[in-house]
């Protein structure tokens, strides 16, 4: 993403994208070239005589095994690609508005008024650009708990004659944050975490939230959480608010996340380096771990207000967020827990799958250019019969890091303390030295830097894991190479996964690209999609992925703009077996400006839900285009209410009719 345009989620990108890995391992663009030249010189068609020629037998072997258990096709008729204020669907589906930013969550919740918000009001209400949405049943597919993560704010497009707060160019603003206020960093503040719905559908087909409901519950930056695992208690996390280095408030820019088979909600706190601003000198014991993480990030100004976000006031504070957190959404009263044995970085997704002898998989990716992918094997097996017993699971288990080798195959390498190079010489006293700096560890190790990994998910039906990879805008000419053509790619790609033996704890496993994204008819763009992908169904900047029930693919996407992919983001259904294979088809689009996050389907397929962030942001790469504000916003969905601003929302899909999604 572009680092000329100052809007939050535009800072996020950009810095996303900037990169704060200075080691030297290998990128995943050295890796595809060196793996897959020859293939692009038959035309990138990935041909099977070049598979053969580039990857080993015992790989082919691996592959076909997992291509056995094929998924059903998609069948729908395509929506067109493009772009306007509005959304849309395939035909024959309805998309409806389930919960928007500001409605009511729990009870006592005030009406919503944009020009009078306040931290009480917005504590009891849905919060702010909701991203990650998993489906937990009650009743079957027609009754449950639906989790939401809140991951940031846009201020301009949430407050009247605010504007841009977080621009810092010297040319143009002097004085960073020239109108933020106490009050309205702590309506921000109220607006970020996560909301648990109790949701219904109604005789008529359609999905309402449950008003009053015994299980709503609204988590912000404040809310009470408990650190667990290695991490927990030592001198690093302890604080003048918490000496135990046991608890913390909130959790921050809650990104993708995961639910577990013991019915749990798992929530991934990515870019928390935006939220802490101050200065710590170089010779401090946490300068070269907040180097790395991109801390201080200074996005928002609440350290002005709150000085646990002042790293020179509480210089351990940023050492508590960055966590996978797990929360029971059954229990409202509940603590949330930061399981620190998963790792500190900027996590996207926590997508888990049961392995074959009964461990727990999580994998996860650190969203940054040349940052890497993580996964996380747990020591104890789940227990199906007891859910109490699988309660602290996530607290002990392996660490890895993914290394993605020339020849196709690949090694997951463990980040232990006291193996290889993570030792004292090396800075790394214990295990939580390894986790709290799980970066620095997997640079150590000679893990693969790729191209900003968001979202990763397993298919059970196959045991294949998929890699979003987002972009990679700092990719120079001098790394142009038959296999990974694109200086300044802007489009990013998908990494398909076969675990050894289709174990997912084994060390091993097998790589391929299953697509390189991208306007497959500009042949400098180097696009891989299938020929039957037709002009609406491309994408660019995969983000999110979700496997339905039946074991099929579905990508949403993150920076489609018309002055870039000539579309707004949207949801696209991606075949991943047999002759259909890399075929793409357009199922929804979103509207100008949102990005579209966090895939869920209902156990029967027949409900999918959608989360829509920042809708009326303006197309940050036109040159003509005006910044987006309260006032002048790009679209005001999903209300069209001039007294309205945009509002984050979830849409419901489903088949008139009746019926499994795309089926």
């Amino acid at each position: 993403m572009t680092e000329m345009h100052l809007i939050r989620s535009k800072a996020a990108e950009a810095a996303e994208d900037r990169g704060s890995n200075i080691s030297g391992n290998p990128t995943m663009g050295d890796l595809i070239a060196a793996r897959f030249q020859r293939r692009d010189l038959l035309q990138g068609a990935l041909a099977v005589a070049a598979i053969a020629a580039t990857v080993s037998p015992i790989a082919l072997a691996r592959a076909a095994r997992a291509q056995a258990n094929a998924t059903p096709s998609f069948h729908f008729k395509e929506v067109a690609a493009g772009s306007d204020d509005k959304h849309y669907v395939a035909q024959g589906y309805h998309a409806d508005i389930l919960i928007r930013w500001g409605d009511p969550v729990l009870p006592g919740a005030p009406p919503f008024d944009p020009t009078n918000q306040t931290a009480a009001a917005q504590a009891r209400q849905f919060g702010y650009n909701n991203d990650f949405l998993g489906y937990f049943p009650l009743d079957g597919s027609r009754r449950g708990l639906l989790v939401v993560n809140h991951e940031y704010t846009n201020e301009e497009l949430m407050f009247p004659g605010l504007g841009r707060q977080d621009a810092r160019d010297p040319k143009k603003q002097t004085v960073p944050f020239p109108k933020m206020t106490k009050e309205i960093a702590e309506v921000e503040m109220m607006a970020h975490g996560g909301s648990v719905l109790e949701i219904a559908r109604g005789a008529d087909g359609k999905w309402s939230v449950v008003p009053e409901s015994r299980y709503a519950r609204r988590i912000t930056a404040e809310t009470d959480m408990e650190l667990t695992g290695p991490a927990a208690g030592v001198e690093r996390m302890r604080t003048g608010y918490d000496p135990s280095g046991r608890k913390v408030r909130g959790m921050l820019n809650n990104c993708a996340g995961g639910t577990t088979p013991w019915g749990t909600w798992l929530t991934c706190e990515e870019n928390v380096n935006g939220y802490f601003f101050g200065k710590l000198e170089d010779h401090h014991p946490e300068a070269r771990n907040y180097k790395r993480m991109g801390i201080p990030g200074n996005w928002q100004n609440w350290g002005a207000y709150h000085d646990r976000f002042d790293i020179w006031k509480e210089p351990n504070e940023a050492n508590r967020f960055g966590w996978i957190v797990e929360i029971d959404p059954f229990d409202p009263a509940s603590t949330p827990k930061k399981r620190t044995a998963l790792g500190r970085f900027k996590h996207e997704g926590a997508a888990g799958i049961i392995n074959r002898d009964g461990r727990y998989v999580v994998y996860s990716g650190d969203d940054e250019r040349f940052d890497y992918v993580y996964k996380f094997v747990t020591e104890a097996r789940v227990d199906p019969q007891n859910r109490d017993a699988n309660r602290d699971i996530l607290d002990r288990g392996t660490l890895s890091v993914a290394r993605y080798d020339a020849d196709g195959s690949g090694r997951w390498l463990p980040l232990v303390f006291g193996h290889g190079p993570l030792t004292e010489a090396n800075g790394f006293r214990s295990q939580a030295d390894v986790v709290i700096e799980a970066r620095r560890a997997a640079d150590l190790l000679g893990a693969t830097k790729m191209d900003r990994p968001e979202d990763v998910d397993a298919n059970p039906k196959t045991d294949k894991v998929y890699v979003m990879l987002t972009n990679n805008s700092r990719r120079t000419a001098e790394q142009v190479n038959p296999a990974n053509p694109r200086a300044n790619n802007r489009f990013g790609h998908i990494i398909e996964m076969i675990p050894d033996g289709r174990d997912h704890a084994s060390e091993k496993f097998v790589w391929e690209i299953l697509v390189k994204c991208g306007d497959p008819s500009i042949a400098e763009v180097g696009a891989t999609f299938s020929s039957a992908t037709t002009e609406d169904g491309w994408f660019g900047m995969p983000d999110n992925c979700a496997v339905d029930n039946m074991g099929r693919l579905w990508i949403a996407t993150d920076g489609n703009q018309p002055s870039r992919t000539g579309r707004s983001d949207g949801l696209w259904a991606m075949e991943t077996e047999g002759e259909a294979r890399r075929t793409s088809k357009h199922f929804f689009r979103g509207p100008s400006g949102g990005e579209i996050c966090g895939p869920c389907f209902t156990p029967d397929d027949e409900t999918l839900f959608l989360a829509i962030q920042h809708p009326g942001e303006a197309d940050d790469d036109d040159p003509n285009a005006k910044p987006a504000s309260y006032e002048e916003p790009s679209t005001r969905w999903p209300d069209f209410n001039p007294a309205m601003p945009p509002r984050p929302s979830i849409v419901v899909v489903t088949k008139r009719g009746g019926g499994k999604i795309a089926s």
